[in-house]
């Protein structure tokens, strides 16, 4: 009883800390301690375009199919040229080993089948063919068929949900795809930062526009206790 009760304090010791900076987090949180998850079933039907209910497998495939090329399409007029030709530093041992340590155990596999816990288990092996193989994708910016595939899977937003856009897409890649984007955004992201204004809110750690509004809320009510005009400017 007495770690229950000590295990029950440090958690909401963390979701009071985390309680005006990473609302995401909180709530998370809220549902492991109090051990209430809502899982909304799919109802085994779907409407396709024009409001017809479709029940035989085969049509619902083609429809997921057909929803899935609708909302992935590329609108542009002009797609960027992008040339082949560019130089970069290799990807190092250590971005690999920083990537894979991030990477949570228990979660589904890609099309290869190939859970990230087996490429830790590897350890300096694992993490030395990692890194050949993302550099030789790196160097050559082809990347190989089998890990540019995913297995969509669909969950429903809310309970009975018939049509596609009240279902939440999931993709589930390969880890070896997610080690090379992950590799790859957080040496973007070091070029980016710098011209990102610290007044930017969303799209960032510990800053999203949840913070924003809660600011602005706490300003709003001094001023209105102090008597005061705040008339608020958007740009």
């Amino acid at each position: 009883m007495q770690r229950k009760k000590k295990w029950v304090n440090q958690q909401c010791q963390e979701m009071e800390q985390k309680l005006n900076i990473d609302s995401k987090f909180m709530h998370a949180k809220i549902n492991d301690v109090s051990g209430k998850k809502i899982k909304y079933s799919s109802p085994g039907c779907i409407k396709s375009k024009d409001g017809t209910m479709l029940m035989e497998k085969k049509e619902i495939l083609n429809r997921w199919s057909e929803y899935a090329e609708d909302l992935f399409k590329d609108d542009r007029c002009k797609k960027p040229k992008i040339k082949k030709k560019i130089e970069g530093s290799s990807i190092l041992k250590e971005e690999v080993e920083a990537a894979i340590k991030e990477m949570k155990n228990g979660k589904a596999t890609g099309p290869d089948n190939i859970p990230v816990e087996i490429i830790k288990a590897l350890d300096n092996l694992g993490i030395d063919l990692t890194t050949k193989l993302l550099n030789a994708i790196y160097d050559s910016g082809t990347i190989p068929e089998d890990l540019c595939k995913s297995a969509f899977i669909v969950q429903p937003k809310t309970p009975g949900a018939t049509e596609c856009e009240l279902h939440r897409t999931i993709s589930l890649m390969s880890h070896f795809t997610k080690i090379l984007l992950r590799d790859l955004m957080l040496r973007m992201r070091k070029s980016i930062r710098p011209e990102v204004s610290p007044k930017q809110f969303g799209f960032m750690p510990d800053k999203g526009t949840g913070n924003a509004i809660f600011t602005l809320s706490m300003l709003m009510e001094r001023c209105y206790r102090n008597a005061k005009r705040s008339p608020p400017l958007f740009h």
